[in-house]
């Protein structure tokens, strides 16, 4: 058996540095009070002996534990078939791996999941949470107050309004859903259908929203319901083509269901743009670039959606002031970021 060399401890690192362990301590732990030629030795003495922080005993130090949940409040198989989850994660785990923070994973599909994720959040294993995707009825927002970790929202909650002190990321899906409808009617297309999201999520409700801002009037029957699936959208498509076989372009509320939708339209022999006009939501570019045509959609930047949640996060871990001390014109509440609509071959 190869014996195992000793792992270099905080005396050793002192003793190397010629300072006392209580500064090594502070260095360390990223305390204040200490001579940055004093923590220059430190961090040199550190990296030579190739010292690692016992993460626990620097925990009661910091009362941190460097460490993250990220809550999504879906089943795993819709998580993992998504590219949306991933870019937002991936702005997620990008900014908190430039803090020497940890990501915690956490998903939620049924009563049990919600108690268990609950119950991991009292239990002060993570410093905050990032929360996203949620529906109307969710019981993750009570069982996270009640928890008292600190929190922030992707997507606008449905009960934000009156709380100050809920901070969430956006975007402008209503103002963006304006904007696709717009583009269309511009095209000279009158029979403008609309695909919604689930519309217990925020984010469908307003692009639904966006879209009667335009469509004013509009036969009821050019609305069908999708799930923010690319099945959800081949099912809403079929519907629409069997109650309103004139319509002549559709405003779907993502890109999966635009790509369900863009199949089932040439299925039946409708030719896009040609025929109808189709538009997307998100420009997810492995979707958006990848249908046949390609999707003209509305772009809104998800990654940066992530980065910025964990980023508000972690500055109110720290005591910042929270969303507001982004940009004096933003609602200290929320950070609604813009949208642009980005034109391809499908309208």
């Amino acid at each position: 058996m190869t014996d195992t060399a000793p792992r270099p401890t905080l005396e050793a690192v002192a003793a190397r540095a010629g300072v006392s362990r209580a500064t090594v301590s502070r260095v360390v732990n990223g305390a204040a009070g200490v001579r940055e030629a004093l923590a220059a030795r430190v961090r040199r003495a550190v990296e030579e002996l190739g010292y690692v922080p016992n993460q626990a005993a620097r925990s009661l130090v910091t009362r941190r534990h460097d460490a993250v949940a990220v809550v999504v409040a879906e089943p795993e198989a819709r998580v993992f078939a998504d590219p949306f989850f991933a870019l937002q994660l991936r702005g997620i785990g990008k900014e908190l791996t430039a803090h020497d923070n940890q990501l915690v994973l956490l998903l939620t599909e049924g009563r049990e999941d919600h108690a268990r994720v609950g119950r991991y959040l009292a239990g002060g294993h993570v410093d905050g949470a990032l929360v996203f995707s949620l529906h109307l009825d969710d019981p993750l927002p009570g069982l996270i107050q009640r928890a008292g970790v600190p929190t922030v929202f992707g997507g606008r909650p449905g009960w934000s309004e009156g709380h100050d002190d809920v901070v969430y990321v956006d975007s402008d899906n209503r103002g963006g859903a304006r904007d696709a409808v717009r583009h269309l009617a511009g095209l000279g297309r009158s029979r403008i259908a609309h695909i919604t999201g689930p519309l217990d999520q925020t984010s469908a409700a307003d692009r639904l929203a966006g879209y009667r801002d335009v469509m004013t009037g509009a036969d009821p029957e050019l609305v069908a319901r999708g799930d923010f699936t690319a099945g959800g959208g081949e099912r809403a498509m079929r519907d629409l083509l069997h109650r309103c076989p004139a319509l002549d372009a559709v405003f779907a509320a993502n890109d999966l269901m635009a790509a369900g939708a863009l199949r089932v339209l040439r299925a039946h022999g409708r030719r896009v743009p040609e025929d109808v006009a189709v538009v997307g939501f998100d420009d997810m570019v492995q979707v958006a670039e990848q249908t046949e045509p390609a999707l003209t959609t509305v772009r809104q930047d998800i990654e940066e959606m992530g980065r910025l949640m964990a980023r508000l996060l972690l500055r109110g871990l720290d005591g910042a002031s929270g969303a507001g001390a982004l940009d004096p014109g933003v609602p200290p509440a929320g950070v609604i970021l813009p949208t642009t609509l980005v034109r391809r071959a499908s309208a």
